[in-house]
């Protein structure tokens, strides 16, 4: 900060001197040589007037001497006052020079205050953090803390240091630190299901907590697929004994993970846990015999009075704007009231034209279905993101406010998501 004030500093030095020294060096040359000239012009038309009354015959040539030798006289005066000047008028160009010299560098400095960027100058702190962004040295985190106080509307900073505190188990403080980042970036389902966990784990470790229930909605509110939401709302199912939602969640994420892979057998695993759970539970082995692949089919016959079918097309001006391989979520949501989809389909842009049904059993919270629900819009998206939260460049196509169960609804994908 120093180094920055010295070369401004200099800067406007130079500045200064090359607009105010000219005007001051005019004002100076301009006053001696007015001053001269004045002198010099009244000399020579007295000795002219002389030099014509002689010649007039209006002056004897005594007189004339003697006025001749009293100009010369005049004009040693004047030349020693001109080596010895009296103290000048002020002069505009000079009085210029000295109000320019104030105001530029004044001016200059407000006008950076008011548009520059003064964060600028603060020192940056030399933070040292490993590969994954988190900093193990309390040292390190004592002066990001300082920071983000200084500078609180940084989201790096805050998910640097939430990062960090929960890497560190300082729970409480990883908390505080995701409260602030929500709000910087409240569209990331990420940042909601990691703040549900590290909330779990400041208030007894424990999944079944009110708080935690919502942020997680919120996170599936935003990304239905989002992988620690899921997984968190599965284990959140299985601590209360709600084997058919920890099956039904845990479902979802193998249907996105690679068969072969670690995650894959790791939730199925936990699938096979909450099946043995669920068949020693009284009336278990009949739910298990209904499940199907993650999905409850029971519960979309008990209300099938509210199940929605219909047939979903692409319009063909926009056939050139997708991929075969483009996600396709035909979903429906309350007409007012919670934005989390009460049920959803996904399919391929290559399966298009498609005839779909939803039900209950597609929900993805509890305690969000569709047969709860008196009015809903039903949409049909090509998700450039994979996610069904609509993004811009989106291609949808919607249907007006419809009631649970009705049958045959045509949409025709065929709008661009603004």
């Amino acid at each position: 900060m120093i180094l920055f004030w010295t070369l401004c500093a200099a800067m406007l030095l130079v500045a200064v001197l090359f607009i105010a020294l000219p005007l001051w060096r005019k004002a100076q040359s301009n006053n001696e040589v007015l001053s001269d000239a004045a002198n010099l012009g009244i000399l020579r038309d007295q000795a002219t007037e002389l030099e014509v009354d002689l010649h007039n015959g209006l002056l004897t040539q005594d007189a004339y001497e003697q006025g001749k030798s009293e100009l010369q006289s005049r004009l040693m005066e004047e030349v020693k006052i001109t080596e010895q000047p009296a103290r000048p008028p002020r002069n505009p160009a000079k009085v210029l020079a000295i109000v320019l010299a104030v105001l530029l560098p004044l001016f200059s400095v407000l006008l950076y205050l008011t548009l520059g960027n003064t964060d600028a100058l603060t020192p940056q702190e030399m933070i040292v953090a490993d590969a994954n962004g988190i900093i193990h040295s309390e040292e390190g985190l004592q002066m990001l803390e300082k920071k983000v106080k200084r500078l609180p509307k940084n989201p790096n900073d805050w998910w640097t240091l939430a990062q960090s505190y929960t890497e560190l188990k300082r729970y409480d403080d990883a908390v505080r630190a995701y409260e602030h980042l929500v709000v910087l970036v409240p569209d990331e389902a990420q940042l909601w299901a990691n703040y549900a966990d590290v909330y779990a784990m400041a208030h007894g470790q424990t999944l079944q907590n009110d708080e935690v229930t919502k942020l997680l909605g919120k996170a599936l509110e935003i990304d239905a697929n989002n992988p620690t939401a899921l997984a968190l709302s599965g284990s959140a199912a299985m601590e209360r004994g709600d084997y058919v939602a920890a099956i039904t969640s845990w479902q979802q994420l193998v249907d996105q993970a690679q068969p072969s892979s670690q995650d894959a057998q790791m939730y199925l695993g936990g699938i096979k846990r909450a099946r043995e759970l669920l068949a020693a539970q009284p009336g278990g082995k009949e739910k298990l015999a209904k499940l199907s692949t993650g999905k409850v089919p029971e519960k979309a016959a008990t209300n099938s009075a509210a199940a929605i079918t219909g047939k979903v097309s692409l319009s063909p001006a926009l056939v050139g704007k997708v991929a075969p391989t483009d996600i396709v979520f035909i979903l429906a949501r309350a007409a007012q009231g919670p934005k989390m989809p009460l049920a959803v389909l996904r399919k391929q842009v290559k399966d298009l034209p498609f005839k779909f049904s939803l039900d209950d059993s597609m929900a993805m919270q509890p305690q969000l279905k569709l047969s709860g629900f008196e009015q809903v819009v039903v949409v049909a998206r090509v998700s450039k993101s994979g996610t069904p939260m609509a993004q811009p460049g989106d291609l949808q196509g919607l249907t007006g406010t419809v009631k649970p169960g009705v049958k045959g609804l045509n949409i025709v994908i065929d709008s661009v998501v603004p």
